[in-house]
């Protein structure tokens, strides 16, 4: 019988496979879900279809499902490790990151795109976690009251007689912002200061209030509350406050000082492991994810080349260096430190 010489494959042929590789590396194999589960917290903000881009290309849905705030959704998490409730959580901080990590709860994965992302950013060697976002929680003041005087330039300035009844803090037991504030105090004067530095504010008339919405906009002048000058919030809130003003601003009505801010790191991890949970981590890194980050959540990207929007660049001024303080020795002391405070701030 005659043997037929070797012929090339036929172009359609090429095609064909060049397709089926395509798909291989973009859709979920048999084993995979077709729908993610992301639990996050209830201040999660998105643009509407942020989503579409990451199923088009995976060919897997997203739902999102909020529980709480960052204490709660890790807690949740904690309790149905066995059985997870969802396949990648997103939202944990570096106040609670230590329990997560303590209880097993995340699949170690590392993303290719964390060569894009700060290391001091990147808390967990392991790869457990991956740095999302960040934020700083600062001393807020607002610039109108102090026009004609200089404001203060540290934590320990706060305690000064001429800042008598000016300031406004959160209850660390009952807010995010307050905890954060709590650790930069610790972070700044030491586990045998930072009592005595409370202690002081308190001589000073610090007014304490459960949450941030009652701090800003209730008692901060600067966000058009009643009697308080300064207030513990977000290096982002002077630019928060150009981006929502009634009308166009040229200069931020708030400020911040900048030494003594604390840094909270926002970090997602794999509950479920998969390929496309590991593509749903790589997507919360892509630019197109980071981008949206600011001006809904009004943090900061932690992928150093995403872009951001023009007022995070003109109104805000980030401290050059945050305290911080390692994820294990807050989940150590924690609960201790609060009651501490709670017995010098509100006997």
């Amino acid at each position: 019988m005659e043997t037929k010489p070797n012929r090339p494959p036929h172009l359609l042929t090429i095609a064909l496979v060049a397709l089926l590789l395509v798909a291989a590396c973009t859709t979920p194999t048999s084993g995979d879900p077709t729908e993610l589960v992301l639990v996050t917290h209830d201040s999660f903000a998105v643009s509407d279809g942020i989503f579409a881009s990451f199923e088009e290309q995976t060919g897997v849905s997203v739902r999102v499902l909020t529980v709480g705030d960052a204490g709660i959704l890790t807690n949740q998490a904690i309790l149905t490790r066995s059985n997870p409730t969802a396949d990648v959580l997103f939202g944990i901080d570096n106040t609670f990151l230590s329990r997560a990590l303590d209880a097993d709860l995340f699949v170690p994965y590392r993303s290719p795109a964390l060569e894009g992302v700060p290391v001091d950013l990147i808390v967990d060697p392991d790869g457990r976690v991956t740095p999302i976002d960040f934020g700083d929680v600062c001393i807020n003041f607002d610039k109108a009251a102090f026009a004609d005087r200089t404001p203060p330039g540290s934590l320990a300035d706060l305690t000064r007689p001429e800042f008598a009844g000016e300031l406004v803090v959160e209850n660390p037991a009952t807010s995010s912002p307050g905890l954060a504030f709590l650790l930069a105090t610790i972070a700044t004067f030491g586990d045998d200061g930072w009592q005595s530095y409370w202690a002081d504010l308190v001589a000073n008339d610090v007014l304490v209030v459960p949450d941030w919405e009652t701090a800003y906009y209730g008692r901060f002048t600067g966000g058009g509350g009643s009697d308080r000058t300064m207030v513990v919030s977000y290096a982002s809130s002077p630019p928060a406050e150009v981006i929502f003003a009634e009308t166009t601003l040229t200069e931020a009505p708030t400020a911040v000082v900048t030494e003594g801010c604390f840094r909270q790191i926002e970090f997602a991890g794999i509950l479920r492991d998969s390929a496309p949970a590991r593509q749903l981590v790589d997507f919360l890194l892509s630019e197109a994810f980071q981008e949206d980050i600011p001006l809904n959540m009004f943090v900061f990207p932690a992928l150093s080349s995403a872009a951001l929007p023009s007022e995070f660049v003109e109104f805000t001024e980030l401290p050059t260096a945050p305290a911080t303080l390692d994820p294990a020795l807050i989940e150590a002391n924690r609960d201790i430190w609060i009651d501490e405070w709670t017995s010098i701030v509100l006997p």
